[in-house]
């Protein structure tokens, strides 16, 4: 199954600038599952997290930043997150080659200025050829980068569809929890070398001394 549901918006306010949805008689994208794609772009900051899966149901979203765009897919939950990203990363190379190829450099500021919803919609068979790439879940494109990604995909938050809209979480609000965590995740570190180093010298401190204390008689015997 390919996935469900694709956007692109602006990041800064979250504004649609081209969508599709994936026609499968036997798994229709709902209104609900729409609004809360739309939700997700809405509530993102340049502070959010660059990529993130957020889990609603038996479907997953996946979303992905790159120059100030935002780019979203559904899928089912069996669908592979590596794969997922993936697509996301290709949908990015396509869209903004496209954007580069008509406007050159004028691209962002026309991005930045327009004020009309799916004002590049044309650019929606493009995505759907992605789509199409994607349609095999165990085959896909690029499956050697797939891999090597893997670890990196690994690492990406998962959050929970609930946590981030029925709560009015902000998405940048999560990044800095994650900041935090790691903060003190390093302050952890750091604490448990230092009781590390304080048992070591209750150990062999007084050994230490010892050997210093006789060797300093030695000397004084000896050489004076």
């Amino acid at each position: 199954m390919p996935p469900l549901l694709t956007q692109v918006a602006r990041l800064s306010d979250g504004m649609p600038l081209v969508a599709t949805i994936t026609a499968n008689p036997g798994v229709p994208v709902s209104s609900k599952q729409q609004q809360e794609a739309k939700d997700i772009l809405r509530s993102l900051t340049h502070q959010s997290p660059g990529r993130m899966s957020i889990v609603s149901g038996d479907n997953v979203y996946y979303y992905m930043v790159r120059d100030s765009l935002c780019y979203l897919t559904m899928t089912e939950s069996s669908y592979p997150k590596r794969m997922a990203f993936q697509y996301l990363d290709e949908v990015a190379d396509a869209i903004l080659s496209e954007l580069v190829s008509e406007f050159k450099n004028d691209w962002r500021t026309q991005v930045d200025q327009t004020a009309r919803p799916f004002r590049f919609i044309h650019y929606d068979p493009i995505i759907q050829r992605k789509q199409r790439d994607y349609r095999d879940a165990r085959n896909g494109a690029g499956g050697g980068k797939l891999q090597e990604d893997l670890s990196e995909i690994q690492t990406i938050m998962r959050k929970n569809i609930d946590e981030i809209l029925n709560r009015g979480e902000k998405l940048d609000h999560v990044s800095n929890i994650s900041s935090e965590l790691q903060q003190k995740s390093k302050d952890f570190k750091w604490g448990a070398k230092k009781l590390t180093w304080q048992a070591r010298m209750q150990q062999y401190g007084p050994m230490v001394a010892g050997s210093s204390i006789v060797m300093l008689v030695l000397y004084l015997k000896f050489f004076l």
